[in-house]
């Protein structure tokens, strides 16, 4: 079922001391959402539970910080990313995501859990949003959608390069 991709361009707000708070299965559907996931993204615990986590996905979001989302909870690793998420009627809406595997009894990935708060701005305004125009900008210079990911996520790896720094270390100086 294809979605709607809607934006308005409106941006909405949660409280700093509101935590938005999501658990996902080994591939990425909804097992859990409280509710202030629901009333900032605007959708019903029915819509949410089951569906993608994909489902908040802002176009403007570079699919490139995705693979490195995935690859590192895959591997399992936690990690700290600023994202832009779309809420259902086409808001958007920032948040400091904290994304963790959970592990069962013998030590094996069952899933991923999310907790996300409100980030900061004057980080997001001089670091965040142009670099994630930059990467955007790269993706979209070609055609094969793939080709573009790799394409932008190498400018990521060669910023960290060229700064000397991991990625969690390059996060935690913003």
């Amino acid at each position: 079922m294809a979605r709607e991709l809607t934006v308005t361009g409106v941006e909405r707000f949660f409280d700093d001391d509101e935590f938005i708070v999501s658990k996902t299965d080994l591939k990425g559907r909804i097992t859990y959402a409280n509710r202030v996931f629901s009333r900032v993204a605007g959708y019903t615990q029915q819509e949410v539970l089951g569906a993608p986590h994909s489902i908040v996905r802002h176009p403007d979001m570079p699919r490139c910080v995705f693979k490195l989302l995935w690859d590192t909870i895959q591997d399992g690793r936690e990690i700290f990313a600023y994202v832009i998420n779309r809420a259902k009627n086409g808001d958007h809406y920032w948040v400091n995501a904290h994304v963790t595997p959970s592990f069962d009894s013998d030590g094996k990935i069952n899933g991923y859990h999310s907790n996300r708060r409100t980030p900061d701005r004057k980080v997001l305004e001089g670091a965040v949003i142009p670099l994630y125009q930059a990467l955007l900008a790269e993706e979209q210079k070609h055609a094969d959608r793939k080709e573009g990911m790799e394409a932008s996520f190498s400018m990521v790896v060669n910023l960290l390069q060229e700064n000397g720094v991991t990625y969690d270390e390059w996060f935690f100086s913003l």
